[in-house]
């Protein structure tokens, strides 16, 4: 951090600060009635608030706000000055995130206090466009009535959202998220419909399959399943007519593993892997290509075919250990992820105990929020794996804590595998491990 970035982000504060018309005071006494509002009011007298406001806004040496004044912060500038909320592009609030970082804030810092502006704008069931700037909100409303209007500002504008709701599974319940996304998804059909330019097609359509596959699993999750299929094939429709195959594939994976634990048996689910590796082949992403084997590994294993199961899987080693730096889907999928296959393949047509290992370590790295779900679905299968081996009450413990991953998300598939795991435990039934256990699921599940 170099002493222009920090007077780039003090000049930022005072920008936002002028732009509403704000004196210093004004600030002062607006973040203190903003701390009352929270519930957390402040014990410094407003012109005490008012020489912090200033010391961030110094000329010559500013300081970072801290963590409770960049939390009031953050609340104050997330509405904007017609009362909504907006938290995208061109807000206010970018505008707060991006001067914090000048000033020296981590970015793991400003994640979190996104997050956070996230959940509170959807508390209350309203900011249903809080991801959209006001510059997004503007071109959408024009290209909506004009759809020959639409630009690239309009589609960042989209893809950035999109973004934002995928980053928020494991961190917002999918009800939330599906309520976030419900304005993009219908803004990308309408528009779809739409005179738009040529030019600009290609990059609207890639946004609208991205947007309409998250639909259709958060559809999945909170067990909306018609609106779910109806999503996915919109998705595969889309996502067809882009040059990039391997974006086809990703929406074939992803329906296929709804498919795999809304349908009874596997072959529904086989038959979309398998145009998932088709298309995942003749793409440019040998990250999805790594995803698409592995899912085929997990497919051929609960079919009991330990050969085309082992042989899929070193399919996907020998995808993962090329060179990735340039792909287009660099974090889709990495070893952390194949671990976890990999111990589902032992589960099913291996040693229980090597499966327990790989879970273990998949679970451990897999630390990120947006990865809690797939944290909890591994863990579950880690208790399996101890039922396996012998050790119910290791099993009982893991399975705790799958519990609360599960409702404070709103998971299916967390909940699907934790039936399973608990119809695995009846041998067990009369233990007090068990009964704890059934006690929790009562609680918090109603189950």
């Amino acid at each position: 951090m170099s002493t222009r970035e920090t007077l780039l982000g003090a000049a930022a504060l005072k920008s936002l600060r002028r732009t509403r018309g704000w004196s210093l005071a004004d600030t002062a006494r607006a973040l203190s009635a903003t701390a009352r509002c929270l519930g957390q009011p402040l014990d410094s007298s407003v012109a005490s608030v008012q020489r912090s406001v200033a010391r961030w806004e110094s000329t010559t040496r500013p300081i970072l706000p801290s963590d409770r004044y960049q939390l009031l912060l953050a609340h104050l500038y997330a509405r904007g000055v017609d009362g909504h909320i907006a938290l995208g592009p061109g807000s206010d609030f970018a505008e707060l995130l991006d001067a914090l970082a000048y000033l020296g804030e981590s970015e793991a810092r400003l994640s979190d206090l996104r997050a956070l502006l996230i959940r509170a704008a959807t508390d209350d069931g309203t900011g249903l466009l809080a991801l959209l700037g006001p510059t997004t909100r503007l071109s959408m409303a024009a290209a909506l009535t004009d759809p020959a209007r639409v630009d690239e500002v309009l589609i960042d504008g989209l893809r950035t959202a999109v973004g934002d709701v995928n980053a928020q599974v494991g961190s917002l319940p999918f009800a939330r998220l599906q309520l976030l996304l419900a304005p993009v998804i219908e803004s990308c059909r309408r528009l779809l419909t739409g005179d738009v330019p040529a030019a600009l097609l290609p990059g609207l359509r890639t946004v609208a399959a991205q947007a309409y596959t998250l639909g259709g699993r958060l559809a999945f999750e909170t067990r909306d399943d018609q609106a779910s299929r109806a999503l996915y094939t919109a998705a595969t429709a889309t996502a067809g007519q882009l040059d990039a195959r391997w974006r086809r594939a990703v929406v074939h994976m992803s329906h296929a593993l709804v498919i795999l634990y809304s349908t009874p048996g596997i072959e529904a689910a086989r038959g979309l892997v398998d145009a998932a590796v088709r298309d995942a082949r003749t793409g440019d992403s040998v990250r999805v290509r790594a995803r698409a084997h592995a899912l085929q590994a997990e497919v051929a294993a609960r079919a009991g075919a330990e050969r085309h199961a082992q042989t899929a899987l070193s399919l996907a080693w020998y995808d993962l250990d090329g060179d990735g730096e340039d792909d287009p889907a660099l974090t889709s999928f990495g070893r952390d992820h194949l671990r976890g296959f990999e111990g589902l393949c032992e589960l099913y047509v291996g040693d229980a105990a090597v499966a327990h290992d790989f879970f273990a370590g998949s679970a451990a790295a897999l630390g990120a929020p947006r990865e809690r779900v797939q944290r909890a679905i591994v863990s579950i299968d880690q208790a399996l794996a101890c039922i396996r081996l012998d050790a119910p009450e290791r099993a009982a413990d893991l399975l705790h804590s799958c519990v609360d991953s599960a409702v404070s998300t709103g998971g299916r598939v967390p909940a699907l595998r934790l039936r399973q795991a608990r119809k695995e435990l009846r041998p067990w039934r009369r233990e007090d491990f068990v009964a704890h256990l059934d006690d929790h699921l009562v609680e918090i599940l109603g189950r």
